[in-house]
């Protein structure tokens, strides 16, 4: 099936028609309204940003407490139960990780993670209306949830990142349609796919000058490379490994031996296109020394290495390692005698992003809080960048990092519309970033800078407004005429405030445990498994302070120091319970329940009726073929998620439509109420239509369990 018009693939801005590649603006777009803003802000950034910051934390502080914490709040020293997060200590903080957690699973109040299900390629989808998938846009997200992303959702990603790799340059291959019908190097990745249509290059602006997707390719061999590693499946790691390396070779053709930079041109930057590259003398754009691709790649090279070793590939990993170590090198020239790192350098010598100089003098975000949060920066160099980031309110205005204070003075096009201050890829939010700023927070310790984030994030969620990019320097949506929003993006803060309290470094040999726990919470149990190869991990932290003991199934652990723990593969058992005690805590001064507590109530299948009858008996359907895959032995499948994933999508649609007859959940004002309710129905149609595809595929598989599975799904009339 053909799939709807694509409104606008590049970064989802602005929506345009894709036949001439020109830009138009959505009526009554928020872009519009800044506008007035920004001659004020060009005049006085600082105290501009300083006053929005104040009152904004203020405003956010106030209805946090209102939403989160009422009705049912508890004193901060009393235990918080929930059905994915237990503890005690600092109740708001609990909830909000509890909060997190449910926006990943089937939810009768949150958008979740769900919803962005598409069936065309069983997959995960950028947004309602943006029907492809973004490295950029997908970067934080996906990166930050992968350890406790489970099945089906593991399947699905895996299939849209697959529209990358199937896909990716050749010298051969051409792309989409024109005007993006480039044939693109090989190991070069894209901005966006879809199936029979990829994007090499940043598609808005102007395309003619734009480079290939240099840092778009770094970040998707970083997010691949990822994957694998948690996964450790040898087949999986044999398929991809190959198209990890020649991604790896595209990008070193961008190095120059002299100084072990990477060059890029125009666009060639992960939130293009905001970068212009080198402006020569005669006014021509060439290729920069670009901060942020030495920095993703090195992110990327750290876990292609580990990958090697795990294939068992010894001269391989040895020869990366020494990519690696060069371009660490290299990579020093691009730092301030401040300790935080420029945007890039020309050719000529001329640096981009250095605060305050008289040209060129902004602060740019991305690879100073990405060098904290994939610790390619050691800790005295990250706690130098974020100093500096703290002493820049206008970088953080509404508690959401923005890509750069203040404005850019040397994109191709003038900081004005679309461009100007605030609204797209000059200022405007984009939360792919904020996932990575949070990894930073956690490192460093700053709870309360991700706290306040999140917090941010619920008031756009608690209204069914989780649009990117947010416009106003992060203040509001970009397509307000849409009655409600969603973008993958937008799960990216709830997915790094829970992946920071333990960072999960994935290697070769083991897994190692960064402790990153807020001191206001004293004992921690995080109820959904990580996964670590085909083992599943429960943790639980009691303390505040160094690592002092461990335990693992009762017993006691010794690979641990004062920071960290370390999970050897070949010794850890499966299931695993760490239990992980700070400052010298011993046992638990509360006697807290072991079991789970009842969730909210879900219909039972007798009263998870949908409205549509035919959608009634599509889901009967597959609540009959979950119970015979149980029965069969194959729960454990992929296609037993997805059709367990169809069954509590019913019973939360359900549950919601009691909730909202006995006034349980607050309403939106109109049309946003419908659109939202309506959403719990389409998603549910459109994961029965994905399943049943997927199980007619297998009719004449060779595979005998698929067709095993194909056989107990066609004998259900």
């Amino acid at each position: 099936m053909q799939p709807p018009r694509l409104l606008s693939p590049f970064h989802r801005l602005p929506p345009r028609s894709l036949n001439g590649g020109g830009i138009r603006q959505e009526r009554g777009a928020p872009a519009l309204r800044v506008c007035h803003f920004r001659s004020s802000l060009a005049a006085t950034p600082r105290a501009f940003g300083c006053l929005f910051a104040a009152l904004h934390r203020t405003f956010t502080l106030t209805i946090a407490l209102l939403t989160l914490l009422a009705p049912g709040t508890r004193a901060a020293s009393e235990p918080f139960e929930g059905q994915h997060y237990r503890g005690v200590g600092d109740v708001e903080y609990l909830r909000l990780l509890e909060t997190a957690r449910r926006m990943f699973e089937p939810d009768a109040r949150l958008q979740n993670l769900p919803m962005l299900y598409m069936p065309s390629w069983n997959g995960l989808v950028e947004g309602p209306t943006w029907d492809a998938w973004w490295i950029q846009n997908s970067y934080g997200t996906t990166y930050s949830i992968l350890p406790l992303l489970r099945e089906p959702f593991l399947t699905f990603l895996q299939n849209s990142q697959d529209l990358w790799f199937d896909q990716m340059g050749d010298g051969q291959r051409v792309g989409a349609s024109p005007p993006h019908d480039w044939v693109a190097p090989d190991g070069c990745l894209c901005d966006a796919a879809r199936p029979g249509w990829i994007v090499y290059k940043q598609g808005d602006g102007r395309l003619k000058i734009h480079d290939w997707g240099m840092e778009f390719t770094a970040a998707g061999l970083v997010l691949q490379s990822e994957l694998l590693l948690i996964s450790r499946d040898p087949q999986a790691i044999a398929r991809y490994l190959p198209k990890l390396e020649r991604c790896a070779a595209f990008i070193e053709t961008r190095r120059d031996p002299t100084n072990n930079l990477f060059l890029a041109g125009p666009a060639g930057n992960l939130l293009a296109p905001s970068f212009a590259g080198w402006k020569r003398p005669d006014g021509t754009y060439d290729k920069a020394y670009l901060t942020g691709l030495s920095i993703t790649y090195l992110a990327g090279l750290d876990r292609l290495i580990e990958l090697e070793k795990l294939a068992g590939r010894a001269q391989p990993a040895q020869f990366f390692a020494g990519l690696r170590a060069s371009a660490k090198q290299g990579l020093q020239q691009l730092t301030t005698d401040e300790g935080y790192f420029i945007r890039s350098q020309d050719p000529d010598g001329t640096r981009h992003g250095v605060y305050g100089a008289a040209t060129h003098g902004y602060f740019e975000a991305s690879p100073n809080h990405d060098a904290i949060a994939f610790r390619i920066a050691d800790k005295v160099q990250s706690e130098k960048i974020f100093q500096k980031i703290a002493s820049l309110p206008g970088l953080r205005p509404y508690d959401f990092i923005l890509p750069n204070f203040p404005s850019y003075d040397d994109m191709y096009e003038k900081p004005e519309g679309l461009w100007g201050y605030g609204t797209w890829v000059n200022g405007g939010h984009w939360s792919t970033c904020e996932a990575r700023m949070m990894l930073a927070y956690y490192r460093l310790g700053k709870f309360d800078d991700a706290r306040r984030s999140m917090r941010a994030l619920l008031t756009f969620a608690e209204r069914f407004r989780m649009d990117n990019p947010l416009v106003k320097m992060g203040s509001d949506v970009y397509q307000p005429k849409q009655p409600v929003n969603l973008t993958y993006d937008a799960f990216g803060p709830p997915a790094a405030f829970m992946r920071g309290l333990f960072e999960y470094l994935y290697r070769a040999d083991g897994l190692t445990l960064i402790p990153h726990i807020p001191p206001s919470v004293t004992e921690l149990e995080q109820r959904d498994p990580v996964r670590f190869g085909g083992k599943k991990i429960f943790l639980s932290v009691l303390g505040s302070g160094e690592v002092t003991a461990v335990k693992v199934n009762g017993r006691k652990w010794k690979t641990f120091d004062g920071k960290s723990v370390l999970l050897a593969y070949s010794q850890t058992p499966d299931p695993a319970r760490v239990e992980i005690f700070l400052g010298g805590a011993k046992a638990s001064s509360r006697q807290l329940p072991k079991r789970a507590p009842t969730p909210e109530p879900k219909s039972s299948p007798a009263v998870a009726q949908e409205s549509d009858a035919g959608l009634a008996r599509r889901v009967e359907r597959v609540r009959e073929f979950q119970q015979r895959l149980l029965a069969a032995r194959l729960g454990e499948t992929y296609e037993a998620a997805h059709a367990k994933l169809i069954v509590d999508f019913s019973a939360v649609t359900a549950a919601r439509r009691e909730l909202l007859q006995a006034d349980q959940i607050r309403r939106l004002p109109e049309p946003s109420q419908a659109a939202a309710d309506k959403s719990y129905g389409d998603t549910l149609a459109k994961l029965c239509d994905g399943l049943e595809v997927v199980l007619k595929s297998y009719e004449r598989s060779v595979d005998p369990q698929r067709r095993k599975i194909f056989q107990l799904w066609s004998s259900i009339k």
